[in-house]
């Protein structure tokens, strides 16, 4: 009598097996798009903000500043109603929210505890105003008919760092994140996928944005936006797949910026495919304080303007910005300008640069010895006199000597249309400083096709990139009531000319906070400072990135293997680790390529690592 229901088991078996042998690769491939890997962290005991200079009030307010960025593309109210991309054993069951902090902290996005008991999203992410659906029309809830809000980052999601040390998390304010944005918006898209075809997880997913009284015509509807932004992020993954035999994976911590903000506004914004360029240069996140007093920004020192700079990097992150319909006005964009300029000002601060103060606004932060192994002033005079021999030449002198203030040395310091001292900083070329060229060097050869109505007669990318933001900045004063007056755009532009330059070099800053900053050289290749002033030969050929924990004695994050972390390969193209070495066959005489020194003694380095952590 049992016989039938065994066999009809065995023979089911049999079946499953067989079909998984013919489509293995094919289920391999279905599961490793929907499986998001992120990284796991133990929780902190503590979380502390050191002092630099801004009053918690302000910093709290730059974190979550509208600067009119709608990154996600869908809006803000399903970005807390999403669940995360995971699917239970028990398909049927409630998933936890993708805008938990904790997960969100899994993709490098700090928690904001700065003020104690104020419930608000992580670092960086700011609810917008109404915004704009997939067709360019205002996004509505099917159900109510009212205007749904914008969701994007700032950006202190990108400059805002951290690392913990035994039980404690520190917060470095305008030091390099460690996010991983290309998976956190993988991890977006599986999830929108699995809200749209799982009906228990569409159900409570509706429930939340239509209420629980919504009709059929209200959930189809529903599917219908969920339909379109599924579109619009399989159009990209479709553009990503087109260029990925020349792309570099980023990784936590790195970012192809550049690239990324050209494949917005100049491939997705104009709805041209061929202007799409792979990731080929991905680099560390800079650290930012003092820049709105340096004359040139960005690793290869090619843009001047404050502005845009900083509404480039709003259209980078997804702002809304028309360049295909003349009817609405091209170079219309959600584009918060006076937000921009606002955030701007907080870390440029309000007085002038001087000896006795330094640089005012957001100050770079000073080694917290109450946390980390307290600084061995010795050794660090030690360390002093061979930073004078060593990186004095082109880091300049440290900014808490009276000798980097000498506001008279024309090749050090300028003035900007306002009369305030800017700092030249150096475009030191690549065939001295030895570092991988990509980052420069492809920024210099990408160009892009333009339509003439925009009006732009440029071709190649930093031209043409400083001519739209320019343009759409230039919207906004235009549309003010009344018009912004030339004083006004001035003041807002930051007192500098919007120029722009292509070098194969890269720019070098003083190093106060360099310890900090964690990892090395433009493209994040070099873990610690210990592997950056040693052997070269030494530096790791791989190497993990991900791990939060920090080694006060070398100055890096630990490096080891980490579940779910990014291995960071040196020998590809874009990820090189050579350059700034310091040597034994070093020569004053005679330059060899990425040689910038002698070779350091352990004890040598020792000491130069303690003065770096003064500063």
């Amino acid at each position: 009598m049992r016989v039938k229901p065994i066999a009809g088991i065995v023979l089911g078996g049999l079946i499953l097996g067989g079909a998984y042998v013919t489509f293995k690769d094919d289920i391999a491939a279905l599961w490793n798009n929907l499986h998001v890997k992120i990284a796991e962290y133990p929780l902190p005991k503590k979380t502390v903000w050191l002092d630099q200079g801004i009053a918690k009030e302000k910093l709290s307010w730059y974190y979550h500043a509208d600067q009119g960025t709608r990154t996600f593309g869908f809006p803000y109210e399903w970005f807390m109603a999403l669940e995360q991309p995971t699917i239970p054993w028990l398909i049927l069951t409630k998933v936890d929210d993708f805008s938990e902090t904790a997960y969100l902290d899994r993709y490098g996005f700090i928690p904001d505890t700065i003020i104690p008991g104020k419930k608000e999203l992580p670092i960086g992410f700011a609810k917008g105003g109404p915004m704009l659906d997939p067709s360019g029309a205002p996004w509505k809830n099917p159900r109510t008919k009212e205007a749904m809000n914008g969701i994007g980052l700032t950006c202190a999601a990108c400059h805002t760092g951290r690392f913990t040390y035994k039980d404690t998390a520190v917060v470095i304010d305008g030091g390099p994140a460690l996010t991983s944005l290309f998976t956190m918006k993988q991890g977006m898209g599986v999830s929108l996928l699995l809200t749209r075809f799982i009906p228990t997880r569409f159900n409570r997913f509706a429930e939340k944005i239509l209420g629980p009284d919504s009709t059929v015509a209200d959930r189809e509807a529903l599917k219908d936006q969920l339909s379109q932004v599924l579109k619009q992020y399989g159009d990209v993954q479709a553009l990503e797949k087109g260029v990925a035999s020349q792309s570099v994976l980023e990784g936590y911590g790195r970012l192809d910026a550049l690239n990324r903000i050209g494949n917005q506004v100049f491939s997705i914004g104009l709805n041209k495919p061929e202007n799409y360029a792979g990731s080929t240069a991905p680099v560390h996140y800079p650290r930012i304080w003092n820049t709105p007093w340096f004359d040139w920004l960005q690793y290869n020192g090619s843009i001047m303007q404050p502005m845009v700079r900083n509404a480039g990097e709003s259209l980078g992150v997804s702002a809304e910005l028309n360049l295909t319909d003349p009817s609405k006005g091209l170079y219309k964009s959600s584009v918060n300008v006076e937000q921009l300029y606002e955030m701007e000002q907080m870390i440029k601060g309000n007085t002038q640069p001087n000896a006795k103060d330094g640089f005012p606004g957001l100050r770079s932060p000073k080694w917290p010895g109450d946390i980390l192994p307290p600084i061995d002033q010795k050794l660090a005079d030690k360390g002093a006199e061979l930073y004078k021999t060593h990186c004095q030449e082109c880091h300049r002198p440290p900014v808490s000597s009276a000798a980097f203030w000498d506001f008279n040395n024309k090749d050090w310091w300028r003035k900007n249309e306002a009369g305030e001292p800017i700092l030249k900083v150096e475009n030191v070329p690549i065939s001295h400083i030895g570092t991988d060229p990509a980052q420069a060097a492809d920024m210099i050869s990408r160009t892009v096709a333009l339509p003439a109505d925009l009006g732009i007669d440029k071709s190649g990318f930093a031209d043409a990139l400083g001519a739209v933001v320019a343009n759409t900045v230039n919207y906004v004063f235009d549309q003010k009531k009344p018009p912004a007056s030339p004083a006004d755009r001035q003041r807002i532009d930051g007192y500098m000319p919007n120029e722009l330059r292509g070098e194969l070099a890269y720019k070098v800053r003083p190093l106060n906070g360099v310890w900090a900053t964690p990892p090395y050289l433009h493209n994040a290749s070099v873990p610690t400072i210990e592997h950056l002033l040693g052997d070269p030969n030494d530096r790791p050929k791989k190497f993990y990135l991900g791990n939060r924990e920090y080694d006060p004695e070398k100055l890096g994050y630990k490096f080891d293997k980490i579940e779910n972390g990014f291995e960071l390969d040196t020998s590809i193209r874009g990820n090189s680790n050579r350059g700034h070495e310091f040597r034994k066959d070093f020569s004053k005489d005679k330059e060899i390529k990425g040689v910038i020194g002698p070779a350091l003694s352990a004890d040598d380095r020792k000491a130069l690592i303690e003065y770096l952590k003064t500063l």
